[in-house]
């Protein structure tokens, strides 16, 4: 049985990785290649799983284990959630547990003998992929947009929580959880995975685009605008907040703006893409980062709590607001006052 799950979620995995090549212009790229990414690591967990390989019994292919996956499915989440356009180099430092987790396991081989330090060091780097797992879980959480992912990832991340706690519970001894052994875990993971690749494979048959968000690369290429509107535009942008201050009601979008200063949305989101490299959501929150700054700065607003400032200035919950004050200073915004009142 578990076999026949194996193989029909190796064909539709086949065809989805596929089908979604061949459309890959149509997403945006960092997106879609690491969701590309994921996918295909889950294919090769499914080909060469150590506990239930598909065509060669008792045997050891440890470069397919599901912890890319986690790392992959991690990264995707974090830059669907910021909507960065580019990776950032250092993102790349993510991949070194699986790097550490493979030399491990190359040194089981070598060694053919179980080695207690080894054990303790894979345990060590199981609990940095339960530590991105519980990120990823975080991000589905308080992310308010609802992507297809959201029905799958959720019983993946909990399974492979599970998966590392049992590994955790062997080495020091203590009775695993029986519900999710090696062989049960397995055929959940694989059901869920292959009810994944089902989805995906109906969305691309049905041609429904809303699989990744979708590349802007192009949208713009029968613009009307020329020189002088772009920089006048940019202008009265940039008025609009520095002088304005239209960021700091809580609720504007893109229409409220467009109606404010008689410029159509679709120019609007053309000279924020294509001309100050930004968006519209990461343009009015950069400002009122910035607003929020100056206020914790002065003085007069000690009496203040951090959020009683941050939703002076625009934000409407603490949890984005902490997370896009990150996203811009690299320090949540209790840090960052401490760091002030420190060096002030």
């Amino acid at each position: 049985m578990l076999q026949t799950i194996q193989l029909i979620a190796l064909i539709q995995g086949v065809f989805v990785l596929f089908a979604l090549y061949q459309r890959r212009k149509d997403y945006k790229k960092i997106t879609f290649w690491l969701l590309f990414g994921s996918l295909l690591s889950v294919l090769l967990y499914i080909l060469g799983d150590d506990n239930n390989n598909l065509f060669f019994e008792n045997k050891d292919w440890f470069l397919f284990d599901n912890t890319l996956f986690v790392t992959f499915l991690f990264l995707f989440f974090k830059y669907y959630k910021s909507e960065r356009e580019k990776f950032i180099k250092s993102n790349y430092l993510f991949f070194l547990p699986n790097i550490f987790y493979l030399i491990l396991e190359l040194l089981e081989i070598k060694l053919t003998k179980e080695n207690f330090n080894i054990e303790i060091l894979e345990v060590l780097l199981e609990l940095t992929f339960v530590i991105y797992l519980c990120l990823i879980l975080y991000s589905v959480f308080t992310d308010k947009r609802r992507i297809w992912t959201t029905y799958f990832v959720i019983p993946i991340v909990i399974l492979l929580v599970f998966s590392c706690i049992n590994d955790t519970l062997k080495i020091i001894g203590l009775q695993e959880l029986h519900f999710f052994l090696n062989q049960n875990f397995n055929t959940y993971l694989l059901l869920i995975v292959a009810f994944l690749f089902y989805f995906i494979s109906l969305k691309l048959l049905t041609n429904n685009k809303n699989i990744l968000p979708k590349n802007e690369i192009g949208k713009y290429n029968n613009s009307n605008l020329n020189t002088k509107l772009i920089e006048q535009y940019k202008s009265d942008l940039i008025n609009a907040m520095e002088i304005d201050k239209l960021f700091l009601n809580g609720k504007l979008s893109i229409q409220d703006v467009s109606e404010k200063l008689n410029i159509p949305k679709q120019y609007i989101s053309e000279v924020l893409n294509e001309h100050m490299n930004t968006n519209f959501q990461d343009f009015i929150n950069e400002y009122r980062v910035e607003e929020f700054i100056n206020r914790i700065k002065n003085d007069q607003n000690n009496q203040f709590t951090l959020l009683g400032i941050a939703t002076e200035v625009g934000f409407n919950s603490k949890s984005s607001f902490n997370s896009i004050f990150k996203k811009f200073k690299g320090l949540t915004p209790t840090q960052f006052r401490k760091n002030l009142e420190q060096n002030g």
